[in-house]
């Protein structure tokens, strides 16, 4: 081969131009579509739905909250109110008892054996009210207070049982004042059983429900806390009462004046509470009526003998409208002592017209002047 050739081959090979394919390799340049704006966040709409599913699913749990609560605090008033009338069915029985002892003690022509029997039969229905309580539950924050109510009735219990008792060991017993205060020495523990009542149960009790926010009344529409007042009066319990008026009474004599042979007692006066008016039987008296309004009889033994078991009535007369009549009673009263009973729940006085509140304290045994035991009011009862 020649020198000329080999320069031709190599001419060849480095000026050969790119080929078609590699230049157009080169020259391709990426299309591209029209511009868009730039758009939002596109996770927002769900970001709210959740927000909004979370709110309405806590409104849903403090709605549920709040109905539990309900729920409890209904179920709570309603587990005291129901604990508080099965305490007053008991207390109730227990307190009527009381009043049948009072009966029996100062009842005309009883004899001793009577009495003594009587009683036996009254313990025996104390005991029965101390078996319903103790199958009553009370709620976990009233088990002392319930302890305690069981307690006083057990005092009842045994008050009677020991009376009962000391009227058949005194029997024979000469001296009434020796035998009055055996007697007088059991009746101290029904004195007792008030004080346990009302010092360890009632008042404790209530503060309790007010403390847990339960008011108003039982399911019977009494009390909350009911009243059992087992002695009629305090002036049982002492010797000299036992003495003078039940052992006389019930030895087959009666309660004898120690000195004049008078016997009789007297009105002394009416007052309306809260404002402590005393009405006057001379003029028309207004009355201004208020939720709480009471009336207050005061009488006095102006006679020389003990007197025992004196009911007292107060009757309201309207021209336009039925007649209000209540009544108490006075326990005992000695020679020269005042005592005063009260009246209370008028509900249906009508105002503005006239009418006349009538007070009368029922005569005792040998009373022979009777024309200061009873006192016409002419009264107007008026709005606050």
């Amino acid at each position: 081969m020649s020198e000329h050739d080999t320069d031709i081959d190599f001419d060849f090979f480095e000026d050969e131009p790119p080929t078609q394919e590699a230049s157009r390799t080169e020259r391709v340049v990426p299309r591209r579509g029209p511009q868009r704006p730039p758009r939002g966040p596109t996770n927002l709409t769900p970001l709210l739905r959740l927000i909004g599913l979370i709110a309405f699913a806590i409104l849903i749990v403090v709605l549920l909250v709040l109905w539990v609560q309900s729920c409890q605090e209904a179920s709570k008033e309603k587990t005291y109110k129901s604990y508080m009338t099965n305490v007053s069915d008991v207390t109730g029985s227990s307190q009527q008892i009381g009043r049948q002892l009072s009966q029996a003690l100062v009842a005309q022509g009883l004899k001793e054996a009577q009495v003594e029997q009587r009683i036996a039969g009254l313990a025996r229905q104390q005991q029965l009210d101390v078996q319903r309580a103790r199958e009553i539950t009370p709620p976990g924050t009233l088990r002392d207070e319930h302890n305690a109510l069981i307690q006083s009735l057990q005092y009842r219990v045994s008050g009677l049982t020991g009376l009962a008792s000391a009227l058949a060991a005194t029997k024979n017993v000469k001296d009434a004042t020796r035998a009055g205060t055996v007697l007088a020495g059991q009746m101290q523990r029904l004195l007792a059983s008030d004080v346990i009542y009302d010092d360890s149960f009632k008042d404790p009790s209530a503060v309790v429900l007010k403390r847990q926010g339960v008011t108003g009344t039982n399911e019977n529409g009494g009390p909350l806390v009911p009243e059992s007042n087992f002695l009629q009066s305090a002036d049982l319990v002492t010797p000299d009462a036992m003495a003078t008026t039940v052992i006389a009474r019930i030895r087959g004599g009666s309660v004898t004046p120690s000195q004049g042979g008078l016997r009789g007692t007297n009105l002394v006066s009416t007052k309306v509470f809260p404002q402590g008016q005393e009405l006057s039987t001379t003029s028309t008296n207004t009355v201004t009526v208020r939720t709480n309004m009471s009336f207050q009889v005061t009488i006095e033994n102006s006679g020389d003998s003990q007197e025992a078991s004196i009911p007292v009535t107060l009757t309201i007369q309207q021209a336009n409208g039925p007649d209000i009549k209540k009544t108490a009673r006075i326990g005992f009263i000695s020679p020269g002592e005042q005592k005063t009973v009260s009246f209370s729940g008028f509900p249906a006085v009508n105002f503005g017209s006239t009418a006349t509140v009538k007070v009368e304290v029922q005569p005792v045994q040998g009373e022979t002047k009777t024309d200061n035991n009873s006192a016409d009011y002419s009264v107007i009862f008026s709005v606050a």
